[in-house]
């Protein structure tokens, strides 16, 4: 993205009366977040479909732009990436989501478009329990998927643990914060945020000066949920914000797991009901997850490539279809987010094309979402 750019897309995030879905409607339009605030004042002639309120709305972009070149100015100051939704950076499996936002606020060295991501989330109050898990579990990804990322919420609790474990097993651990990158909350966590920024990184779509709010909270648990392959909830009672991201997670077509509890357990009563509702699948150990998404698969398969060990194209298929089963031919079988990310082909586009792949008899859908070559 230009400097440009980046300032009026900041300018129409701060626009008030337009929300997400408006504002890439209007940005997918008219090629850009410039174009947009070119034509901010006859905003009709260009879209006549757009309501007056939206035009009347768009006129107040000027009164934006000094903040704009403030926050892009902070910005450069402290290293920080502005990733704009249509740049190479900007986290795919996220681009995908209809409410994904413009432009995300980036601090540190990992990849987000990364093969493998995983979301852990649970209650701020995790037991003894909890922390075994959550030790356990990272421990077992890092051995088995050893290129994994993290992606938590930098919170107590789970969270905060999901993050020292990746950190100790040396995994890139991604921290999604529901404020900007000018403060740490909670406050006791910014030795672990410092450690993050250099092996792993810290992920907001919020500027500079913006306090953790409690809605801001709910607004960041889309962003955990749509960066990811899957979303793991740890421990959690019968409400609170690790349910909602499951929920998210859910809607975003994103595979849920989650750790069964004792009955009578307060932290456990939440993930016992997202198993009883099959809302989440049921685990006890990261291989449990990993043979769901055919991730063990795939790390042996690597394996056997590296030996020499190749496979025949299929012939007489089209470019994309040839790039599918490139990506198809990398695991026994894989989740059509992955195929999207290995590939580059956009999901909607790529729904069709399996679709079409399948009546040639060439993949075959399995539970779960999976594709595997027949």
């Amino acid at each position: 993205m230009t400097e440009q750019e980046i300032i009026h897309t900041i300018a129409l995030t701060r626009t008030p009366r337009i929300n997400l879905i408006n504002q890439r409607l209007l940005v997918n339009a008219l090629g850009s977040a410039t174009a947009v605030f070119e034509h901010r004042h006859h905003i009709l002639d260009a879209l006549p479909e757009a309501h007056p309120a939206l035009a009347e709305a768009l006129k107040g972009m000027d009164a934006l732009l000094p903040r704009a070149e403030e926050e892009l100015a902070f910005a450069q100051k402290s290293h920080i990436r502005c990733l704009g939704i249509a740049d190479q950076d900007y986290p795919a499996r996220l681009r995908e989501c209809p409410d994904a936002p413009l432009l995300l606020y980036y601090l540190g060295q990992s990849d987000l478009n990364a093969m493998q991501v995983v979301s852990v989330v649970g209650t701020r109050h995790i037991t003894e329990y909890g922390k075994d898990l959550c030790r356990q579990f990272v421990q077992e990804l890092g051995q088995m998927c050893p290129n994994a990322v993290v992606v938590s919420g930098l919170a107590y609790g789970v969270d905060i643990h999901a993050h020292r474990a990746a950190l100790s097993s040396g995994l890139p651990t991604v921290g999604v914060l529901a404020h900007g990158l000018d403060q740490i909350y909670p406050r006791m966590h910014k030795h672990t945020a410092a450690q993050m920024v250099a092996q792993g990184g810290l992920l907001t779509e919020f500027m500079s000066r913006t306090n953790a709010d409690k809605r801001n909270f709910v607004q960041r648990n889309r962003i955990v949920a749509g960066l990811s392959d899957a979303v793991v909830v740890v421990e959690s009672a019968r409400k609170g914000g690790s349910l909602i991201t499951a929920e998210i997670a859910e809607s975003y077509h994103r595979d849920v797991f989650t750790f069964p509890g004792r009955v009578r357990d307060e932290y456990s009563a939440g993930c016992n009901e997202l198993i009883r509702s099959h809302r989440a699948q049921l685990i006890t150990c990261a291989e449990d997850m990993l043979e769901t998404l055919g991730w063990i698969q795939e790390q042996h398969l690597k394996k056997n490539l590296q030996n020499g060990i190749q496979q025949q194209l299929f012939p007489n298929l089209t470019e994309d279809e040839q790039k599918v089963v490139q990506s198809l031919q990398k695991a026994d079988s894989k989740q059509i987010n992955l195929i999207a990310i290995d590939t580059g082909i956009p999901i909607g586009m790529l729904s069709s094309l399996l679709f079409t792949m399948e009546m040639k008899g060439v993949v075959k859908m399995m539970n779960g979402g999976m594709y595997r070559l027949l």
